[in-house]
């Protein structure tokens, strides 16, 4: 009896152990970009590195081009749980008001700056205030700096946005900026931009150049003006409730697999600035440079504002600044 009792427990956990061979843990992970786009080309590299370390381990179910929604839905998937990972860009300033920060025009010099903003604010102050809202931030990757495209004229000052509709992400301050600036601004999802332009619903938008030619805005648009007027990271996200039910060995992946991505992130998002002005130019886009000193005089409203109602706001764009040139 001893015999067979030895068998059959035997048994069941080979039994057991090739049903957890059979089915790996899944992530579910989704993204609002085009695969196209220096978001969409992250995931991938992301997606690339985790399997490295995983194996057969790990299956991830992935998303691109907003199939499951809008980053404001991504968000609330997150907290619900039906999806795992996220890369969640300038709508978290709706989730922390910290967040905020990376609204505010020309703050950020260059990726080495935000390397050191990442460093010192973004996984120690901005990451403790996402956790408190059920949300993990794991890495700090990049959209890249963002430049302003219409059909109607070249934009060389503030004043040249007098009256255009500019679409811009579902985030008050970045509407608040082009208000400041003369526009009109239209937040809209990322995926409707391509007809709202198309149609003359918008006569422009603003977006890292990755993103621009991604989704093909140029085909659509006769003008590009290179401002520059905010840099826009991108953050790996996860929902506290998905994060806390992996095993130490799949978080320890994600949280290595993002670190090398970030990494590779930033040296291919300064690579396609320069190869998309090109690309795009030859496409026939008409292309110009901003007076970069106008907008920065123009973009004061926006900073005290930030001072105003934000709490600490001042003393964090203070910091931020601080690590510009160190």
């Amino acid at each position: 009896m001893l015999k067979y009792s030895m068998a059959v427990s035997t048994l069941a956990i080979a039994l057991l152990a090739g049903q957890a061979q059979a089915n790996p843990e899944k992530i579910v992970f989704a993204i609002g970009g085009s695969p196209q786009s220096l978001q969409g080309q992250t995931a991938q590299e992301f997606i690339n590195q985790l399997e490295q370390r995983l194996g057969d381990n790990l299956e991830v179910e992935y998303y691109d081009s907003g199939q499951l929604g809008d980053e404001r839905q991504l968000i609330q998937r997150l907290r619900l749980g039906t999806v795992d990972l996220a890369a969640i860009s300038s709508i978290m300033s709706s989730v922390a008001p910290e967040f905020a920060i990376f609204d505010l025009p020309y703050l950020v010099k260059d990726r080495d700056h935000l390397k050191r903003i990442d460093e010192e604010i973004i996984m120690t102050d901005l990451a403790a205030s996402a956790e408190q809202r059920n949300l993990n931030i794991i890495s700090t990757w990049e959209n890249g700096f963002r430049q302003i495209t219409n059909s109607r004229r070249a934009i060389t000052t503030p004043s040249d946005l007098d009256g255009l509709r500019i679409r811009t992400p579902q985030s008050d301050w970045r509407t608040r900026m082009f208000s400041t600036w003369g526009a009109n601004p239209t937040p809209m999802a990322f995926s409707e931009v391509f007809v709202g332009l198309q149609t003359g619903v918008i006569d422009g938008q603003e977006n890292p150049l990755s993103n621009i030619y991604g989704a093909r805005l140029h085909e659509v648009q006769e003008y590009l003006s290179l401002s520059n007027h905010v840099y826009t990271p991108i953050w790996l996200t996860a929902g506290q409730q998905s994060w806390d039910q992996y095993s130490d060995e799949v978080r320890e992946a994600i949280s290595e697999a993002a670190a090398e991505t970030q990494a590779w992130a930033f040296a291919k998002g300064a690579e396609l600035d320069d190869e998309l002005i090109e690309t795009m130019r030859d496409a026939g886009i008409a292309i110009n440079s901003v007076d970069r000193d106008a907008f920065i005089q123009a973009s004061n409203p926006v900073y005290e504002a930030f001072a105003e109602q934000v709490e600490g706001g001042q003393a964090l764009v203070d910091r931020a600044a601080s690590l510009a040139d160190q």
